[in-house]
């Protein structure tokens, strides 16, 4: 009689734990599933602020500058934010400037290529600094041409 109650118990337990363990898998890797549940910040139309030209040094890892480069970007922002942005656009150019002296944006063997994934993440750093994380979503670099 009492291997029963206890067997019954252990069940009851495990079948808590795994359901349990299944909501949260749910919650975690699939909540587009869940009804009512908010959207992800990432999600809804986008439109991209005009095309801005940002002069930047290109630093080799050990440190050498190696040249300058011209990159145009373009910044992908959540729709109805584009004028906001681009009141601030100095201050981003400004946050740019501070940064790529310290990052090596140098790439190739003579240091005259620019690394576009590293002055994309200096540009992105820059603006979770000035915007706030999430306002910009990505950056495009539509042209890099050295100086």
């Amino acid at each position: 009689m009492i291997k029963r109650i206890v067997m019954g118990l252990l069940a009851t337990v495990a079948g808590l734990g795994v359901g349990g363990a299944g909501a949260w898998g749910v919650i975690q890797f699939a909540p587009q599933l869940l009804t009512g549940h908010a959207k992800k910040p990432g999600s809804g139309p986008t439109e991209f602020v005009p095309p801005v030209e940002v002069l930047a040094p290109l630093v080799m890892a050990d440190g050498h500058l190696s040249g300058y480069e011209t990159f145009e970007i373009q910044l992908e922002v959540p729709q109805g934010t584009t004028d906001d942005v681009a009141a601030k656009l100095p201050l981003l150019m400004n946050a740019v400037n501070l940064r790529t002296y310290r990052a090596p944006l140098a790439a190739g063997p003579d240091g005259m290529l620019p690394g576009l994934d590293a002055f994309r993440r200096v540009v992105m750093d820059a603006a979770a600094d000035v915007y706030g994380k999430g306002a910009v979503r990505s950056v495009a670099v539509t042209k890099a041409s050295p100086e």
